[in-house]
């Protein structure tokens, strides 16, 4: 194995991303050095890319960018000892501190101290990964190595959608994007009656009707009552997953929920919105604020649904060569994407 290895690098404080050569990582006693062979584009990684204000004041330059891979493992530490050469893995790109209160209690997704691979540590757009072994997710055979660079975005979607239950209820989800698309077939696998998907894209909403068996409503031309009274729903939704971070779209999906709905919030505004308190309250609403992936439960539960039907495939509409990732971020930045996903072999 030669000490150097191509890698996808934040060079230089200013839009776009660099393909360089780098040193092959060295690992500690307790980590693992991962051939990597797909990675996912993630809207993280489009900020870092236009170097947007939240970019520009996180990423140390120059970064290796990319949390979202599926690889192979190539070296272990002296200290990991259920782990093997040869074994196809995912990750989680969340690296804890295991000091905290949170971690002590088990609670690990919420760990104050935690530091994401790809943002503050060298990233998977590589050749090579170091991952420590705790955050290491072998792969079955029934995952191959495309879903598997996608896991990370589904537990996403995994996390918000199971926060609350979805067994017979009706579920609005507000934002078609990948994560959003995934958390709305979630529901309807694990027994959402019925779920509406809304957007004002109407590339995504069309791709949203083909991962999913959900009823996907553009704002811009539908009124959002309408729908659910043509679905013989009498009062509105029971359960909310906002995942656009637009807050018109949280306006609606308050209006249009039951008394004592629930909502899962996975979107994040550009900035402060306005929220009517009042509302929610004398509607009795229930929001959770939702963070990345339950460390390790959600990768449990998403892997287990995966080999038991769950199928997230359409929602990949791009594939690329990792020399050609110009065109995968192009693709991203174009709005009418699903999933894009980079090939490292």
């Amino acid at each position: 194995m030669s000490n150097e290895m191509k890698a996808l690098s934040k060079a230089k404080a200013e839009v776009g991303l660099w393909m360089v050569r780098a040193p092959v990582p060295e690992i500690g006693p307790d980590d693992v050095l991962i051939r990597v062979k797909k990675t996912g584009i993630c809207g993280t990684d489009i900020h870092i890319w236009n170097w947007d204000a939240w970019a520009a004041g996180t990423v140390p330059v120059p970064m290796i960018t990319g949390h979202e891979f599926a690889g192979e493992i190539v070296e272990i530490g002296r200290n990991v000892t259920d782990l093997e050469i040869g074994q196809r893995c995912s990750g989680e790109g969340h690296l804890i501190n295991k000091t905290s209160r949170q971690s002590r209690a088990g609670k690990f997704h919420l760990d104050p101290g935690t530091r994401g691979i790809g943002v503050n540590e060298q990233g998977a757009f590589a050749e090579y990964l170091r991952l420590p072994a705790f955050n290491v997710v072998p792969l079955p055979d029934a995952i191959d190595d495309e879903i598997g660079a996608i896991l990370d975005p589904l537990g996403n979607a995994v996390h918000t959608a199971l926060s609350f239950d979805l067994i017979g209820e009706d579920v609005l989800i507000t934002g078609a994007g990948p994560i959003g698309i995934m958390a709305a077939a979630v529901a309807r696998h694990v027994g959402a009656r019925h779920v509406v998907i809304t957007d004002v894209n109407q590339d995504r909403l069309d791709l949203a009707g083909r991962v999913a068996d959900v009823t996907p409503v553009n704002v811009a031309n539908q009124d959002l009552k309408d729908v659910w009274a043509g679905l013989k729903m009498k009062q509105g939704f029971d359960v909310g997953l906002e995942m656009s971070g637009n807050q018109q779209a949280m306006d609606q999906m308050v209006e249009n929920l039951v008394m004592g709905g629930k909502i899962a919030l996975l979107g994040i505004p550009p900035g402060k919105s306005p929220v009517d308190w009042s509302r929610i309250v004398f509607k009795a609403i229930t929001i959770k604020g939702v963070y990345g992936r339950e460390i390790f439960e959600t990768w449990y539960k998403m892997i287990a649904m995966l080999e038991n039907g769950l199928d997230v495939r359409n929602v990949i509409t791009h594939r690329f060569k990792v020399d050609e990732f110009e065109a995968g971020f192009g693709a991203m930045l174009s709005g009418s994407s699903g999933k894009v996903v980079l090939d490292w072999t």
